[in-house]
């Protein structure tokens, strides 16, 4: 049995209490339901091959547009998975996280060296927040 869906505007795709926010056939940019928005992996499209903190910059302001669709903001972040493609990394990438977070509560972070689905990009962030 299926579920009723509706088209709406900007990518929007709702089933029932499901709202879908970009994406393709493979994915969704973003899921909502129940107060809570998933984001998909973020990675740095314009950016892409640039230095770190370049790919950095661009992840979080993805991130904060995802959130902002939905309905959220970052100071509602509960979970965050940051994937490196090299740990070195890591401080750098610590010092862009903080200046983002503005002094916000920090939401739960796992942080995983990991091979990303490019060489051109150096990070992928997913998230969870309460909307």
């Amino acid at each position: 049995m299926g579920h009723p869906k509706r088209q709406s505007s900007a990518g929007l795709r709702v089933v029932d209490d499901i709202r879908r926010f970009g994406g393709n056939a493979r994915l969704s940019m973003a899921v909502a339901h129940a107060g809570v928005v998933y984001l998909s992996g973020q990675v740095a499209i314009e950016a892409r091959g640039r230095p770190v903190a370049e790919q950095a910059r661009e992840v979080l302001r993805r991130i904060d547009g995802l959130l902002a669709e939905a309905g959220g903001q970052r100071s509602r972040l509960l979970a965050v998975n940051l994937y490196l493609a090299d740990l070195a990394d890591l401080p750098e990438i610590n010092a862009i996280w903080l200046e983002w977070l503005d002094g916000a509560d920090p939401p739960c972070r796992t942080t995983v060296e990991a091979r990303l689905a490019s060489p051109d990009y150096l990070l992928e962030i997913s998230a969870t927040a309460a909307i």
